[in-house]
């Protein structure tokens, strides 16, 4: 993909038909329902604000970064591109699992680095037809993606994930993946869909995109307080707790985006909520806090590159935060329904009536 060229990005979100209420689990609540240990407790246009807009399923093509403005090239180049000599072990791990694939096996799972699949990303699809449990796979390619996965993730992203993926879809196994391009050059990537769930490993084949393009997360499970992903929120809500009365004005906004609404806008933009920039220096503690819990699950090489990039363009001064209070589902205004935004970054986290969460972090070109 040369400079100066967008890719675009085919989001299909698998929405629910229910309206959106509080849905009380009965589950047992699980140890990962809380936070991990290190954790302490438009551009183009003006967003359209669809208070029932999760009652359909939709299906939009959105603009999203692909590559590096040339002011930023120096600031992030020793992330545009990964040798294979350098590796990581979960590129070393795709490469592998390249390799031990059939011919028969390629056709079906393996594409050019440019297919559409790659940039299409939901709440709800499976990229391939053959899921990792299949007799399509050998056990020893099962233990090739797991060590993929394992690579991606931090220990308690792993089994947060591994968790997660068992109350949505009983198990890794019901998930599916694709590669593409050839892990023996320097573009490929390595891609696990499923219910609730996004997962990259590209070497950093895409200039100036964290991860290597959009992620998705979410879990089942309505109970804020029994989610997987419920202590995001308690960090996102520690910054509206400090926000004054005026700051709380603008930061708590009535209707909702779309949850396919995660394109960059560019440094052109317009966003919502509070100016991040106009908040005290305890309170930009705090919103870099919780993007760094968002963040937080994935490998350490692509946190870093997240910060680079979120760095490089005027740090947390150039987000806005916004809540939500269409739904509050304990009504204890603890707010399930937020967003960071700025010109190159999107954490868009709709946690009513249960969580879909999304990551796009990039260099979008003016």
């Amino acid at each position: 993909m040369g400079a100066g060229t967008d890719e675009f990005v085919s989001v299909a979100l698998s929405m629910d038909r229910k309206k959106m209420q509080g849905v009380r689990s009965s589950r047992k609540i699980d140890s990962l329902a809380f936070p991990p240990p290190s954790i302490q407790l438009g551009v183009h246009r003006r967003m359209t604000r669809q208070p029932n807009a999760l009652d359909r399923r939709s299906f939009v093509r959105i603009a999203s970064a692909a590559t590096v403005a040339a002011p930023l090239a120096g600031s992030i180049a020793r992330f545009a591109h990964g040798a294979p000599a350098a590796r990581q072990p979960a590129e070393s791990a795709v490469g592998e699992l390249y390799a031990s694939l059939s011919d028969a096996q390629r056709g079906e799972i393996c594409f050019d680095f440019n297919h559409s699949k790659r940039t299409e990303i939901s709440a709800n699809w499976h990229v391939t037809k053959h899921k990792i449990g299949d007799t399509f796979y050998s056990d020893k390619q099962r233990d090739l993606i797991d060590r993929v996965i394992r690579g991606v993730t931090t220990e308690d992203g792993y089994e947060r994930f591994q968790r997660q993926m068992t109350s949505d879809h009983q198990g890794v196994h019901n998930y599916a993946i694709a590669i593409f391009g050839d892990p023996s050059t320097d573009q490929f990537q390595w891609e696990l869909t499923g219910r609730h769930l996004t997962l990259r490993a590209d070497g950093n084949s895409v200039p100036g995109a964290a991860f290597g393009g959009p992620l998705v997360y979410g879990h089942g499970v309505g109970n804020p307080k029994r989610s997987l992903f419920g202590y995001q929120t308690a960090v996102a809500n520690e910054v509206f707790k400090s926000l004054d009365a005026e700051q709380s004005k603008s930061a708590l906004v009535e209707g909702f985006p779309g949850e396919w609404e995660v394109e960059l806008q560019g440094s052109e933009g317009t966003f919502e909520g509070v100016a991040v920039a106009d908040l005290s220096g305890e309170q930009k503690q705090l919103v870099e806090q919780t993007l760094r819990t968002i963040i937080a699950p994935y490998r350490e090489t692509d946190v870093e590159e997240a910060m680079s990039i979120l760095n490089a363009n005027g740090g947390v001064d150039q987000l806005r935060m916004a809540f939500y209070q269409d739904e509050d589902l304990l009504n204890d205004k603890v707010w399930d329904l937020w967003r960071i935004e700025g010109p190159n970054l999107v954490c868009h986290f709709r946690g009513a009536p249960h969580v879909h969460a999304y990551i796009n972090i990039g260099v979008k070109q003016a």
